[in-house]
């Protein structure tokens, strides 16, 4: 059942309202749930209207791209997902809900936060030049019928406190708070990305995905002169990136020629 929505977050909330458009009428607050996905998606199909907004403060299944789980305590981070029933913008909601993100975060705190593509928010590792530590990452799920798209639900997860991350995280990701050396509210923070997440939806059905995309560009730096690899029928190629196209696709250059890159894993170096 719904709970009421701690006051943070409702001053936040309360203060955004004239730059948020339809994002957070209505608000479902849980202290915690199983995925703020699947209670969003049961909405969904409950006929909730687009902008309709789950937020929790603990998961205990949430989950990231293909399938991995998000680490997500109570007292880490805040967990929220957002209706989108506009499916003529879906193609590019992955990268629209990333610089929502990383444009939310620096306006709420002041931390230049960038995007790694597809969909992890990161920060400059201050202890190893040339790395980067996750912040957030966004999975965007649509539901699909005969006649196609119907509606995505865009997942956004936020590290706002430090944790007991497991073994295979602690390297690699961190927290707002951490990066910042102080307290950060979080209610603000979330307000903030649905003040940019409609922003960038406003954009895209403007016809101004151009604008989506440069803002995209220019808070992804490693997405031009990157390393990473990838597999196709079990061969390993490696590459340096080269921006994205048109649609977002991720474009590689290796061995004189271009590869372009919709799906699957990518490995950074």
């Amino acid at each position: 059942m719904p709970e009421a929505v701690p006051e943070d977050l409702a001053v936040a909330l309360a203060s955004s309202a004239d730059r948020r458009g339809a994002f957070g009428q209505p608000l479902i607050f849980l202290s915690s749930t199983g995925s703020t996905n699947d209670v969003a998606q049961r909405l969904a199909d409950n006929g909730a209207p687009h902008g309709a907004v789950v937020i929790a403060l603990a998961q205990t299944a949430g989950r990231g791209r293909q399938g991995r789980e998000w680490f997500s305590p109570p007292g880490a981070g805040v967990y929220m997902s957002v209706l989108i029933r506009n499916r003529a913008i879906a193609p590019l909601l992955t990268l629209a809900g990333g610089v929502a993100v990383a444009d939310g975060i620096r306006r709420a705190t002041g931390l230049p936060a960038a995007i790694k593509w597809p969909n992890d928010i990161v920060v400059r590792d201050a202890h190893a030049p040339g790395r980067r530590r996750k912040l957030a990452g966004i999975l965007a799920e649509g539901s699909t019928a005969d006649s196609g798209v119907q509606h995505v639900v865009v997942g956004i997860g936020i590290n706002v406190r430090p944790a007991d991350y497991p073994p295979a995280l602690v390297n690699r990701v961190t927290s707002l708070e951490r990066e910042l050396g102080r307290p950060v509210d979080a209610g603000l923070v979330a307000s903030e990305i649905l003040v940019a997440l409609n922003e960038q939806v406003t954009a895209l059905e403007s016809g101004r995905r151009s604008e989506v995309l440069d803002r995209w560009r220019s808070l992804s730096p490693s997405a031009v002169g990157g390393q990473v690899s990838w597999s196709i029928s079990g061969e390993t190629i490696a590459g340096t990136t080269a921006g994205i196209d048109g649609d977002g696709a991720l474009l590689v250059r290796s061995a004189g020629a271009t590869h372009r890159i919709i799906s699957g894993e990518v490995r950074w170096e």
